[in-house]
């Protein structure tokens, strides 16, 4: 009888433990601040841009060039009725371009203020990473890039700051006739 009521005692007081532990898992886990992303591919580089700044994922079938705008605006498309300006940022980061790439989806960014497309060649998926494994700079990023840059996951994802990027006055072209 005295063994049985110690393994009862052993048994009451591990699943104490596992209550309290389970807590501290819980609570640890509601103070960790992390960053919603969606992961594309681009020259063969991995980025990232934060879900809150994506309206949509719009596959480019047709595309309209535009004369006499910088070289990084691809042109323009027609989402629902809405012209959309398009953006090839291996362009404006002066990315070199691998060949032929087949960039062949939109991604839609926007803030209160702006709305544009990023060409990319791949959507990779949908991503959620802690805040504090970031790391804020890699010395192989050129300086543009750096100035657009959120931060880099461990394994060498850059996120990019969409909200410098959306006000970045350099990006608004505006020819007057």
């Amino acid at each position: 009888m005295g063994k049985q009521k110690n393994d009862l005692e052993k048994d009451q007081i591990l699943k104490a433990r596992a209550v309290v532990l389970a807590q501290e898992i819980i609570r640890n886990n509601e103070e960790i601040e992390t960053i919603e992303f969606t992961e594309f591919i681009i020259s063969n580089e991995r980025y990232g841009i934060e879900n809150c700044f994506i309206r949509e994922v719009y596959p480019l079938k047709e595309y309209t060039p535009l004369p006499g705008v910088p070289d990084f605006v691809f042109g323009i498309i027609n989402v629902r009725g809405k012209i959309t300006s398009i953006i090839d940022i291996r362009k404006f980061f002066d990315l070199p371009s691998n060949g032929l790439a087949d960039l062949n989806k939109v991604i839609i960014v926007h803030n209160a203020f702006m709305e544009f497309g990023i060409l990319a060649e791949v959507i990779v998926g949908v991503h959620k990473y802690p805040m504090a494994d970031l790391q804020r700079a890699l010395p192989v990023l050129t300086d543009l890039r750096a100035d657009y840059l959120k931060g880099v996951t461990l394994d060498c994802l850059v996120i990019l700051d969409c909200e410098k990027l959306l006000n970045d006055k350099n990006i608004i072209v505006q020819e007057e006739v």
